[in-house]
């Protein structure tokens, strides 16, 4: 035995002593030490030191006998390499602990129970190659929670011990390229938080899908934490943004309620084996969130705190005790996908065709895979799996490590966006969809799909090889543009993704596309909800539960979804123009069609100003404004401004202003900027008295060319072929809408369709002095390449 400990209390271990007690246990001791001041709280426990294990592979040359064993496996050969795991740990289970090392075990033991005698202890690996930044090792070794008596706790240490060998433990290190004999085990006995009567979850202080680091991403279901680190419940979801934190305003952007079917709870023996069991949530449970606002915001600046100290982003789990309802943090280490991502490149994947899902989940990693279905029913099945194929199966763990990395996609019945196999996925690069709850009996084995994890928050299964382009962009190469390039946002899942563009904010940001995407009711079926029909209750009831009424749960969702665009580009600029729904398109939200007229014209019909202004829209309108108000005042993103679409009469506008104002929205209060979308001859015709209402105008292609043109904008054939925005009629009409507002030093944009698909049109208006274009975003990079290449240097 070296001079080194074989036993170390938490509350002396700190981050110097990692080659000892590994990553985990050293940044708990990190934490102990240094953040208590913060108010962080930490569960006490001791760790078991490298040196020890070493002590205890000298018994009977286990440790050359270990090695040689390992030096003939491929561990790609799933057969062979699990019949050396097993051999292995058979050795280890075989040999009892050193007598030292136990006697200094009881000790700690003895110190840890002295002021808690009926605690329970989770026993935790801590490799000392283990949650390093460069590899996570998430979930290689095993952990068992719930063990009281010191002998229950000894035998649980020497099976974490024989851990080390699991399949997936070797197969890791040897991908990740750690030398066997390098890696020791340090194991952390640490007291239980009963969060088996609260939540726990997992949390990182980035997305994890984008890298955006302006976010805290939290998951929590009920229960012991294991079910959401090992995906076999799917959690709830929060986004915490950390600049509000700091200027003390609410943080939680968005959040989404995940299903939690399960927890886990402590068993009925303290004992390996027998510590844990899975029940059922009874189902008002399940339509809660598992956390409030209040508890995720402080879960988040704990994240912040922590990240702080250690200077990068963390992956962290944590555990609300039910009894005292307090928070702690279990485990802090290291992210190691995102912090890595090359910040001058970005790669994107776009999917050039679609179809409808076979099965749809959480999105892991945005990319797509393609190849054909095999789907393994256990980890018996692994060595089905080959290159290329999309793995399908109902759950998987880090004991799939072997296989996964052969796959082109991996797609699972359960699972959340934070637990081992999602981590390893992400590390691997190979894009997933988990907890879709019915792919293994939707997706046929053998058949060739697409898996598209590059449309945002939900990942989609679809049949057949689909047409995928990639993009890749060198933002540090990107020469300076002639007119400011703002962007076209719909779906705020992609917001986070989107504003790593180069770009001067968002142009548009269509709020009928966040009502039907988050909302999908209309909001005259929720201010009446108890006089619709029982289906459509039933509906509803289903699509707002975790939130306090139906209203409520509209002005929420738009204000979740504007507020993640707004910080997703903050301080930037994000212009959100008020829903401007077609009736028949309202008509198609939940409840709506009692409440739409029938109209043969629904583009020319009930729709933009003139239904905020009609005395039956009115509260409906007023839901909408409450939305923006709490975007603006209360979580602060004075970024946004408003755009009023479809304005026919100066009428009109003043109406809408007025309107506005009288709902909170007053033009210049707070910095308020509200545009006019200009897409009707009359607002050019009259420009002058339009802008006397509004900041500027943002000029709509679409509605001005066919108003302009009198061909509707969705024709075909011939009289398809007319629509164009090139037309030397619509030029006219753009050219004297862009002078108006130059003349009175008033703000004019462009956001239509038209500079997206014509790079000549984006030039002319360059020349004829638009201060910006709103394009979609896969045209930004290569609209702005043309723009800078045809501007005349200074």
């Amino acid at each position: 035995m070296s001079d080194q400990p074989r036993v170390i209390s938490f509350e002396r271990v700190r981050m110097r002593d990692l080659a000892e007690v590994g990553g985990k246990n050293a940044s708990l001791g990190e934490m102990i030490g240094e953040m208590a001041q913060a108010g962080i709280r930490v569960p006490a426990g001791f760790a078991t030191t490298a040196s020890a294990f070493r002590e205890f592979l000298t018994q009977d040359d286990l440790a050359g006998r270990i090695e040689r064993l390992l030096a003939n496996v491929d561990v790609d050969d799933v057969t062979v390499l699990r019949e050396a795991g097993e051999t292995i740990r058979g050795w280890i289970a075989g040999a009892p602990l050193p007598k030292g090392l136990v006697a200094d075990i009881e000790g700690a033991y003895a110190d840890l129970t002295r002021d808690h005698p009926d605690a329970s202890f989770a026993i935790r690996s801590s490799a000392t190659a283990e949650d390093l930044p460069d590899a996570s090792f998430a979930g290689q070794q095993d952990t068992i929670l719930n063990i009281k008596a010191l002998d229950n706790v000894l035998h649980a240490i020497s099976q974490v011990f024989a851990s080390v060998y699991n399949d997936r433990a070797i197969a890791y290190r040897v991908h990740q390229g750690f030398a066997h004999r390098d890696v020791a085990l340090s194991v952390g006995v640490q007291r239980m938080i009963r969060s088996d009567l609260g939540a726990a979850g997992v949390m990182f202080t980035l997305d994890t899908e984008s890298g955006f680091d302006g976010v805290v991403f939290i998951t929590s279901a009920y229960g012991l934490g294991e079910s959401v680190v090992q995906g076999s419940v799917n959690p709830d979801e929060f986004y915490v943004y950390k600049p509000n934190l700091a200027a003390g305003r609410p943080g939680v952007l968005r959040k989404s309620l995940g299903t939690k079917a399960s927890k886990m709870v402590f068993g009925d023996q303290a004992a390996a084996g027998a510590s844990t069991r899975v029940v059922d949530v009874p189902g008002a449970e399940r339509r809660r969130f598992s956390l409030t606002d209040a508890q995720a915001d402080e879960l988040a600046r704990h994240a912040v705190a922590i990240e702080r100290h250690y200077g990068r982003p963390m992956d962290i789990e944590w555990a609300l005790d039910g009894n005292e309802h307090a928070l702690y943090i279990l485990q802090a280490r290291p992210e190691t996908v995102k912090s890595r991502d090359d910040a001058n490149s970005l790669r994107r994947y776009r999917l050039n065709s679609h179809g409808e899902p076979l099965a749809s989940g959480r999105a892991i990693g945005q990319k797509i895979g393609q190849g054909a279905v095999r789907l393994v029913r256990s980890a018996r099945e692994m060595d089905r799996v080959q290159e290329g194929d999309v793995l399908v199966t109902e759950l998987t763990d880090p004991d799939w490590e072997p296989v996964m990395k052969r796959a082109s996609a991996i797609v699972t019945d359960r699972g959340g966006r934070t637990c081992h196999a999602a981590i390893i996925a992400r590390e691997l690069g190979v894009p997933a969809v988990v907890g879709c709850g019915d792919a293994t009996s939707t997706l046929a084995d053998g058949t060739a799909v697409t898996v598209s994890c590059a449309e945002g928050d939900t990942g989609h299964v679809y049949a057949g090889l689909l047409d995928v382009e990639t993009v890749d962009v060198e933002l540090d190469r990107m020469p300076p543009c002639p007119t400011k390039i703002m962007m076209n946002v719909g779906n705020p899942e992609l917001a986070f993704e989107f504003c790593q563009l180069p770009n001067e904010g968002v142009g548009l940001a269509r709020l009928e596309f966040i009502i039907n995407r988050n909302v999908g009711i209309h909001p005259k079926a929720l201010l009446e909800f108890d006089r619709q029909p029982r289906d459509v209750r039933d509906d509803i009831e289903a699509r707002i539960a975790g939130y306090e009424s139906p209203t409520e749960f509209y002005v929420a969702k738009i204000t979740e979804g504007v507020a993640t665009i707004a910080a997703a580009f903050n301080p930037k600029p994000v212009i959100v123009r008020l829903s401007d729904f077609k009736s028949n398109e309202y008509s198609n939200l939940v409840g709506g069609s009692r409440y739409e007229p029938h109209e043969e014209n629904p583009m020319l019909g009930f729709r933009g100003a003139s239904r905020y202004v009609s005395p039956e829209f009115y509260d409906c309108f007023a839901l909408e404004c409450e939305a923006m108000r709490r975007v603006r005042d209360v979580l602060g993103f004075i970024n946004v401004q408003l755009m009023v679409p479809f304005v026919r009469t100066t009428r009109e506008a003043e109406q809408v202003m007025a309107l506005l104002a009288k709902n909170g929205l007053e033009r210049g209060k707070n910095g308020l900027r509200i545009i006019m979308m200009c897409e009707i001859p009359s607002n050019v015709i009259l420009a002058d008295r339009f802008l006397e209402y509004f900041d500027g105008f943002s000029i709509g292609s679409n509605d001005m060319t066919q108003l302009t043109l009198g061909v509707d904008r969705d024709a075909s054939g011939a009289l398809g072929a007319t629509f164009d925005e090139r037309d030397e009629a619509v030029k006219k009409m753009l050219a004297m809408a862009i002078a108006a507002c130059r003349d009175r030093g008033k703000y004019v944009g462009i956001c239509g369709q038209g500079p997206s698909d014509h790079p000549d049109l984006a030039q002319w208006l360059v020349d004829q002095g638009i201060e910006s274009m709103s394009l979609n975003p896969d045209t930004v990079v290569s609209t702005w390449m043309m723009l800078a290449k045809a501007s005349p240097e200074k």
